[in-house]
């Protein structure tokens, strides 16, 4: 990664991810706009029972909307639930466990799921991992990749027929504007060569959701498609995968409701849905997906970015239950 790019990433994310650039952004944010009853509408949302998740969540379920939290662990899951419960006096909280990681059970939950119940209107893929080291899961895969693209990717398509019977479908993606650092790159999706740096792998797999969010926008055109960076936030997984970054913007971190502020709007907002899909966003606002002067842009080409798509469809049809 060039200095140039570094350093233009991190003067731009002092100016615009901060909390004070959450609160000088917010003033030209339309408050009706959120302003509105989810009643018979169901979401999803992994990794719903800490941070971003947790915070989209509890909105949801405070107006109203039916709630299926896709969580790892079940005691922190159902803490969670019985929080958003007694907070918000709404009671359709669905738990679900499953480790996205494991990419046999991601295909299993989404058809279970599919068999199950007849009404989603809007999935959110929140859930991410950051590793600190290589490790693989029980397909082989490095688990990182198996989190933050193939898991995204499975239950993304698994779910978009059933999407696609309901009013108003769409799917928002929480990437990171880590990803403006990285150019899409296709040869190394395993992390096998070279040295493993667990922060800037998860910068990969965010610009690669950004392509995957753009293809499957091109492919699927009844279904809303958004991707978006919530901001610097203060979160247990940025505390614990970046703790030195942590440490020192701890003071201009933003919260977690500030952070799922895009989130919720891309998902309800009527204003929202009215955008072209398959942008990225920031602060309810489509923005570039590259740095001024970056070469994250020139080098990653159309044919790359259909490539990539091609191999999370081979991968996820290879671990599909039969």
């Amino acid at each position: 990664m060039s200095v140039y790019r570094n350093s233009a990433w991190f003067l731009k994310g002092l100016s615009e991810f901060t909390r004070n650039a959450f609160l000088s952004a917010s003033k030209r944010f339309v408050e009706k706009d959120l302003e509105v009853s989810l009643a018979g509408r169901a979401f999803m949302i992994t990794g719903a029972n800490s941070g971003i998740g947790k915070a989209t969540a509890m909105a949801v379920a405070k107006r109203g909307g039916t709630v299926h939290m896709v969580c790892r662990n079940k005691d922190k899951a159902e803490e969670a639930r019985a929080d958003i419960v007694k907070e918000t006096g709404n009671k359709e909280i669905h738990v679900h466990i499953l480790d996205l990681s494991e990419t046999k059970k991601v295909w299993e939950f989404a058809e279970a799921f599919k068999r199950k119940y007849k009404a989603l209107n809007v999935l959110i893929n929140n859930a991410g991992s950051i590793m600190s080291q290589r490790d693989v899961n029980a397909e082989g895969l490095e688990k990182s990749f198996a989190t933050n693209v193939l898991g995204v990717y499975i239950l993304t398509k698994s779910l978009i027929p059933l999407l696609e019977k309901n009013a108003d479908p769409r799917v928002i993606t929480v990437s990171s504007g880590g990803m403006l650092v990285q150019k899409l790159r296709i040869g190394n999706l395993q992390s096998e060569r070279g040295r493993y740096d667990g922060a800037m792998v998860y910068a990969q797999h965010k610009r690669q959701q950004v392509v995957m969010t753009e293809q499957l926008a091109k492919t699927h055109t009844s279904v809303h498609f958004s991707v978006m960076h919530p901001g610097w936030v203060d979160t247990p997984a940025v505390a614990n995968g970046m703790p030195d970054f942590h440490r020192s913007m701890k003071d201009s971190l933003r919260t977690p409701e500030q952070g799922a502020d895009t989130v919720l709007w891309l998902a309800v907002a009527e204003a929202a849905a009215k955008n072209p899909s398959g942008r990225f966003y920031m602060d309810r606002k489509m923005v570039p997906t590259h740095l001024p002067l970056a070469w994250t842009h020139s080098h990653s080409s159309a044919l790359e970015e259909q490539k990539l798509l091609s191999v999370l469809e081979d991968l996820a049809k290879t671990f599909q239950p039969h």
